[in-house]
């Protein structure tokens, strides 16, 4: 028969669907008793309305299982204020945007921007960050686009809401990508209306607030043109990398050059460029070209910079773009493919982590 221990061992690797981490490791096991092959088990939730309550319950049900009990009950009780607070301030700590994401951060921070709306940057933002999920990276999504989100509907999670452990902000999970967006705050079709300071602040606290994990890659999706949360981002994480994304039309590639342009004053690493809705030849040998071509490729120019990738405009991506899923899970789509080596070219981007020497006292006799 197994041991309390036994099943607390068991039930202690379950890892929490919003912390991401072992129950064990977050001190939500409780009081574990057997009786015979009977096994009782209590969980501490970190709040009271917990949303993945009945999946913790399953997951700890089948873990105890594992471990020899033949019945399991398990029982919630909820963490008091103090141990809330010690909980949060050993996962998050209260730090700043600058802190968590500064220049001695292991995090990468890469801004998707555009100088115009309607260019397909959220599309681009998206599927990047469910890509580099896809490759083992952990990866969170901010969704700074506060005036026209729409990240939650095209990765499929419209209606989903944060958990709130006291002033830390669990972002809901999307294809294994932590995301947040002002539209998870607010009710549907209700528009923002905000003026600079708001703005500023919702950036600061997209950043400092919400606990993405222990992530990789941090992708901030940035409203069209260079206005105030462009300035803010850039602002807190001067030293993040920024794509650029445009169509291939000469109007919208001379405007795009601008936000990489202002990207640079404020201190960022503009990487590449992006050109979207780009031509295509389909199975039947039509060449199709909705938007012009070369409009990508002029602004690398004119910037200095790589052209990173050209995301052709199928039919599939936008289906997709009404689905809620993310074009990069169709593997044979050419808009797939093309993002796939966009992903490659981020990759191939990233500046070695700066290496800090550590300090080591000795003792002197």
């Amino acid at each position: 028969m197994p041991s309390p221990d036994d099943i607390a061992t068991a039930v202690g690797t379950v890892v929490d669907p919003e912390l991401r981490r072992p129950l064990a490791e977050l001190g939500m096991v409780g009081a574990v008793s057997v009786d015979g092959a009977a096994a009782t088990v209590e969980i501490r939730l970190t709040i009271a309305a917990c949303p993945k309550q009945s999946q913790i319950e399953e997951a700890v049900r089948s873990a105890a299982q594992s471990a020899g009990a033949a019945s399991v009950t398990v029982t919630f009780s909820v963490m008091g204020d103090e141990e809330r607070q010690a909980l949060t301030d050993r996962l998050h700590g209260g730090r700043s945007p600058e802190d968590r994401f500064g220049p001695n951060s292991l995090t990468r921070v890469i801004a998707v921007t555009s100088g115009k709306g309607g260019v397909g940057k959220s599309t681009v933002a998206a599927n990047l960050a469910v890509a580099l999920a896809k490759r083992g990276q952990k990866v969170g999504l901010l969704d700074a686009d506060v005036f026209g989100f729409s990240i939650p509907g095209l990765l499929g999670i419209e209606g989903e809401k944060p958990t709130k452990v006291g002033e830390m902000i669990l972002p809901p999970v999307a294809h294994d990508v932590s995301v947040i967006s002002i539209g998870m705050f607010v009710e549907p079709h209700t528009p923002v209306s905000w003026r600079g300071p708001m703005l500023h602040r919702t950036v600061r606290q997209f950043l400092a607030d919400v606990y993405y994990g222990d992530i990789d890659v941090l992708v901030c999706d940035l409203p069209p043109g260079t206005g105030d949360v462009a300035i803010s981002l850039g602002q807190m994480v001067p030293h993040a990398d920024v794509l650029v994304v445009t169509t291939p039309q000469s109007t919208a590639s001379d405007v795009a050059e601008r936000s990489g342009l202002v990207a640079r004053q404020l201190g960022q690493n503009v990487i590449g460029v992006v050109e979207n809705m780009s031509d295509w030849t389909d199975a039947d040998g039509t060449h199709h070209a909705m938007f012009g071509t070369g409009g990508g490729q002029d602004v690398a120019n004119r910037l200095g910079v790589p052209l990173l990738g050209t995301i052709p405009l199928t039919p599939a991506v936008i289906a997709a773009g009404n689905s809620g899923e993310p074009i990069v899970m169709n593997a044979h789509d050419p808009a797939a493919v093309s993002i796939e080596q966009l992903v490659d070219a981020v990759e191939a981007s990233a500046q070695p982590i700066r290496k800090i020497p550590l300090r080591i006292e000795r003792d002197v006799k």
